[in-house]
């Protein structure tokens, strides 16, 4: 890897609402072991990813990349939708 090349951190989730312009609302769930007891948890953060041509429907399952800061809660973009909602 060269000096110049960026490495992107990616996750996969849900789009939970497209209701914003050119914005889309993003659950991501993470497994993380209990400090004590050591069983896995569902941990879900949500995130707001920037969608240029509003493609996304609720229910998408996509990939978001981190970039840097479009508005003040928007530092992701949308890199595909992977696969799209049962109408």
């Amino acid at each position: 890897m060269s000096e110049k090349e960026s490495v992107q951190r990616t996750v996969n989730g849900r789009v939970t609402s497209t209701a914003m312009d050119k914005t889309i609302t993003v659950a991501v769930e993470r497994q993380v072991a209990h400090p004590l007891y050591g069983k896995y948890i569902r941990r879900t953060t949500k995130v707001h990813a920037h969608d240029e041509d509003n493609v996304c429907q609720k229910g998408d399952w996509v990939a978001v990349a981190e970039c840097r800061p479009i508005s003040r809660r928007k530092s992701w973009r949308l890199v595909e939708v992977l696969e799209r909602a049962a109408q």
